[in-house]
């Protein structure tokens, strides 16, 4: 008898061992919400100089933030760092994508484990229900304002080197849109098409290759600002005149402060506004918990050099 109970003691004692729910480990940053944040990197341009300080300012530790951040711009490397935030157990995952295809696998994988996406400043292909909200710029927006203002300049011939941004890119995209539209209609002659991917050293060497081949080129579109820069820096070395009463109508966008500056001395005759601040709108969302719309989209408008004001730099442009 002092046997089965002893036995019986110690079976309830193995019971009760393996049954005891055990206790968590306390993982550092716990009590923070973790954020994984993929972004292209700042030195692409003062736009996204601009951007990344924005996320910085708002999503802070001392906010209650534990941020992680990547910064690459192709969708090969941002892909894999999404897949290892997805691995790390982050809440939410910010992604602005180099590219516009190619997500569909990953915010798949990220919705399954239970994180919440949300895009900011660009678009992915992937169906909407895929992701919390975006919130971005309409780039083929932008685009379409871009070409507008052209045609309504009324040139007797539009004779124009296009510099595009990264390809793929919804800013690319988006930009290029509106202009192909005129090229395929007659109604603007491609002197050249090329990828400056958003840096000015390219573009100037685009531009240098037209000026030596001695086409015939009145205007150069530029997807970004730095590009514009570029090709405005081979057009002085060269000695064409540019700007407002120049020879060569000069667009570019983002509206760097500098840039807006080139705008106000006449030396450039149009910009594109792009706003970098999504950081805050996202934010309100996560802490409202509520969504206010599936995608949501900056303001912007484009600045003529004819028009714009010195006020217009200091509420509109981006940088010092």
């Amino acid at each position: 008898m002092k046997k089965i109970v002893l036995l019986v003691v110690a079976c309830l004692c193995a019971v009760s061992l393996f049954a005891a729910p055990k206790k968590k480990a306390k993982k550092a940053g716990d009590g923070k919400i973790k954020i994984g944040i993929i972004n292209n990197p700042p030195s692409e341009s003062g736009y996204r100089a601009a951007n990344v300080k924005d996320m910085e300012t708002v999503f802070t530790a001392a906010k209650g933030y534990d941020v992680k951040t990547f910064y690459s711009g192709k969708n090969e490397e941002q892909l894999n760092a999404a897949a290892q935030f997805i691995t790390d157990g982050v809440d939410y995952i910010f992604l602005s994508a180099a590219a516009t295809d190619g997500w569909d696998k990953t915010l798949k994988a990220a919705q399954k484990a239970g994180i919440k996406v949300f895009l900011f400043d660009r678009m992915v292909s992937a169906k909407d229900s895929l992701y919390e909200a975006a919130v971005v710029s309409d780039m083929a927006n932008e685009g379409a304002t871009a070409v507008a203002w052209l045609k309504s300049q009324n040139l007797k011939e539009y004779n124009v080197i296009h510099i595009q941004g990264v390809m793929g890119s919804d800013a690319q995209l988006g930009r290029t849109g509106a202009l192909d539209k005129e090229f395929a209609a007659g109604t603007m002659k491609k002197v050249v098409q090329q990828t400056g991917n958003w840096s000015a050293d390219e573009a100037k060497k685009i531009v240098e290759s037209v000026i030596n081949s001695k086409e015939k080129f009145n205007v150069i579109y530029a997807e970004n600002d730095d590009m514009a820069k570029g090709a405005v820096a081979a057009l002085d070395a060269a000695g064409i005149t540019h700007g407002v009463n120049g020879d060569v109508i000069i667009m570019g966008f983002d509206c760097n402060k500098w840039a807006l500056r080139e705008l106000l001395a006449g030396n450039w005759n149009y910009d594109g506004q792009c706003s970098p601040f999504q950081a805050a709108v996202i934010e309100g969302m996560i802490k409202s918990g509520k969504i206010a719309s599936k995608k949501i989209i900056n303001e912007e408008k484009g600045f003529d050099a004819k028009t714009i004001t010195q006020a217009d730099i200091d509420t509109y442009g981006l940088g010092d």
